[in-house]
């Protein structure tokens, strides 16, 4: 073991010098090559007769037509033209351009270049050396705390649009959790337990159905089986809760089911109107598990709160979940800048406050939007209906724009009805930016923002729904190249076709080889004045 580790170093150590031998040859290779191609064409001048062929070419070209010039230049526009409107469709698709990213996967290791600086985005530096940060990794995607259910609401959303609402990467994440929810020890799987096994992992809704009610003939008592009905067959909240009390009825002690389905009664009756009883629910699942915290269930306390608007409850939940060794939500932030700005709103005034200036009160609740803003950007936009809603996913990633849908759905009515926070919020979230101008390299109250969440987020997010990217992207070189080059190449075509022979002059002047064939006519003409001079010597 001593030898085997002691080698790793070793091969590491050469495989880098190697790579960063051949990515400084790279450079002396170039011109090595270049100087090549020079030698061979003074060498083959006079064997391969370019002289004269540089002479008929330049003969063929001087008898071109003005209508090929305007051949050329349409048809170089028309080229670049489709090149910018592939590139600009798969930058609004992807979020980077399609020809930086194949020079950048494919010829760039090639050319012997290092891997791009993603490494700095996850690491903090201290003393020059790259150390992980104490958080969980920005990117992991987590389980949405207030998901909808599929066959009451997400199904009816289908019905009626047309649409999906939720993409295939999301709920293949929900089949995993289900599994591994649901399923146990495999090594202890009862037949039932291996039809719902198989059953999670389905693609088709109706093949999942039926597997489930296979598993109800198998055994009458496979509460995973009612879950899954519950889930995606009920049609109504009532159906999908009346199915879930037989799940719990025969759940037995398995406390992953337990709490699920305690969970999601708990949101069913929250969904008809009997918030105290869904409070009291989830109040006494967190006793009953406190160690699953990761669960979030505080989250859909929080939200049942606000909708009684026991503010002084909501508070007393995020002194302990609002701590700094704790994880951070877009529902933990917002909800403390909800507070703060609810106790000042109704009478905030911009232009009072510009005169007077910010009370202490006032500050607070700024700061406290600066925070939950800094936290994730793409929420006020959707608060202040700058951007459309849609439904939100089974699955989020913090700090990113699916975070923001999620919150914004449920959380919205809860700032329409504090009066004036949506005003204040409008006054001061853009405020933000300016503490934080460069939000990858640097952060103000928090890591600086990840800058994998719009590749995540177009995973999670339906294809219908425009991702908010933050910070804005500018528009990549090769769109602006192309958009300059089939610019360039349409004016040329209309000024060729407007005015053939003016341009077929410019074109004659510009060219190199017209330039050739007027310096060689020069000692011509000079040689046939020689005899002329020297006879008169």
């Amino acid at each position: 073991m001593e030898d085997t580790t002691g080698s790793n170093p070793q091969s590491l150590g050469f495989t880098e010098k190697l790579k960063s031998w051949l990515s400084w040859s790279w450079t002396y290779v170039c011109f090595i090559w270049f100087g090549m191609v020079l030698i061979m064409i003074y060498v083959l001048w006079s064997p391969l007769k370019l002289q004269e062929t540089l002479t008929s070419a330049s003969v063929f070209l001087n008898t071109l037509t003005p209508k090929f010039y305007v051949a050329l230049t349409g048809t170089s526009s028309l080229i670049s033209g489709l090149i910018l409107i592939f590139e600009w469709w798969y930058f609004r698709k992807y979020g980077t351009s399609f020809i930086e990213q194949v020079s950048v996967s494919h010829l760039r290791p090639l050319l012997g270049g290092v891997e791009s600086s993603s490494t700095t985005g996850l690491f903090s530096s201290v003393n020059g050396e790259a150390e992980p940060r104490p958080s969980v990794s920005e990117c992991k995607v987590w389980r949405n705390p207030l998901n909808l259910f599929r066959g009451a609401e997400y199904n009816r959303y289908t019905w009626v649009t047309g649409k999906e609402p939720l993409t295939y990467y999301d709920m293949n994440l929900s089949a995993q959790d289900h599994q591994t929810f649901f399923t146990g020890d495999t090594q202890q799987l009862r037949p039932e337990d291996a039809v719902m096994q198989k059953a999670w992992r389905e693609r088709n809704p109706q093949a999942r159905i039926r597997a489930a009610y296979q598993a109800i003939e198998m055994n009458n008592e496979c509460a995973a089986a009612y879950v899954l009905l519950a889930e995606e067959e009920a049609t109504t909240i009532t159906e999908a809760e009346r199915l879930f009390k037989k799940a719990l009825s025969i759940a037995g002690k398995d406390i992953n089911l337990l709490v699920y389905i305690k969970r999601r009664l708990a949101m069913c009756a929250r969904k008809l109107g009997r918030i105290k009883e869904a409070v009291k629910m989830m109040r006494d699942l967190m006793k009953e598990f406190p160690l699953l915290g990761m669960l979030n269930i505080h989250e859909n306390l929080l939200e049942a709160l606000l909708e009684l608007q026991a503010y002084a409850d909501v508070q007393a939940v995020l002194a302990k979940y609002d701590d700094i060794s704790l994880p951070k939500s877009a529902t933990i932030c917002y909800t403390s800048a909800l507070l703060k700005a609810r106790a000042v709103s109704d009478k905030f005034s911009p232009e009072a406050a510009s005169r007077r200036g910010l009370s202490t009160a006032e500050m607070n609740a700024v700061e406290a939007i600066h925070r939950a803003v800094e936290f994730n950007p793409h929420v006020p936009k959707y608060l202040l209906e700058m951007k459309s809603l849609i439904l939100p996913p089974e699955h989020i990633l913090k700090r990113g724009d699916s975070e923001a849908v999620a919150y914004a759905f449920f959380h919205l009515q809860h700032w329409k009805r504090a009066e004036g926070a949506l005003n204040l919020l409008h006054c001061t979230w853009e405020g933000t930016f300016r503490i934080i101008p460069y939000p990858l390299e640097k952060g103000h109250l928090f890591y600086p923002y990840p800058g994998c969440t719009e590749t995540a987020d177009r995973e999670l997010l339906p294809s219908f729904h425009e991702v908010s990217v933050y910070p804005k992207k500018e528009l990549p070189f090769f769109i602006l190249f192309t958009a300059g080059l089939c610019s360039f190449t349409a004016i040329l075509a209309m000024l060729t076709h407007q005015f053939p022979e003016l341009m077929g002059v410019f074109a004659k002047a510009g060219l190199p080889l017209q330039r050739l064939k007027d310096a060689k006519s020069r000692p011509q003409r000079t040689s046939s004045v020689l005899p002329f001079v020297m006879g008169k010597t």
